[in-house]
């Protein structure tokens, strides 16, 4: 089981980082490049190929680090997975209570008519800020699944 279990959790934990990261080094600095009516079909394009895959790979990866903890067949393997599951976890309530916010309230915008405010509104600092923060977590996560995977070599 743990031989299934491992490969898993590394697909899902790196497919994870690896989205993230992809955001953190292109998505987040093109944000910053594009005039606002440019960034906010870009954004809503993006969130809609990003979405569905992430949660996936996130809560994947943390149920998948969530049994090996007791499937694991040493103590430092499992110790690693319950650090990457923490991290995972913690990836997805920065992704749920502060990204998550911001992409469907960009997702209702009209770029041809934004509030008045829009300089007080603009997201994109702090949905950068905060991706750095999850993909940080997703990064840290999936170092802790590799070494576990190192542990039982």
């Amino acid at each position: 089981m743990v031989q299934v279990l491992l490969p898993l959790v590394l697909i899902a934990s790196g497919f994870a980082a690896g989205g993230l990261m992809i955001a953190v080094l292109g998505g987040a600095p093109l944000q910053f490049v594009l005039p606002v009516e440019r960034y906010i079909p870009v954004h809503q394009f993006l969130t809609t190929r990003f979405d569905p895959f992430m949660p996936i790979n996130l809560a994947g990866g943390f149920i998948l680090a969530v049994v090996l903890i007791f499937a694991a067949p040493a103590p430092a393997a499992r110790i690693l997975c319950g650090i990457a599951g923490l991290f995972l976890v913690s990836a997805m309530l920065v992704s749920i209570t502060k990204n998550y916010p911001i992409n469907k309230w960009v997702a209702k915008l009209d770029p041809d008519n934004l509030p008045e405010n829009w300089a007080e509104l603009d997201p994109r600092v702090k949905w950068r800020n905060w991706n750095a923060v999850r993909a940080t977590f997703a990064v840290i996560a999936l170092v802790a699944n590799v070494t576990a995977v190192g542990t039982l070599l």
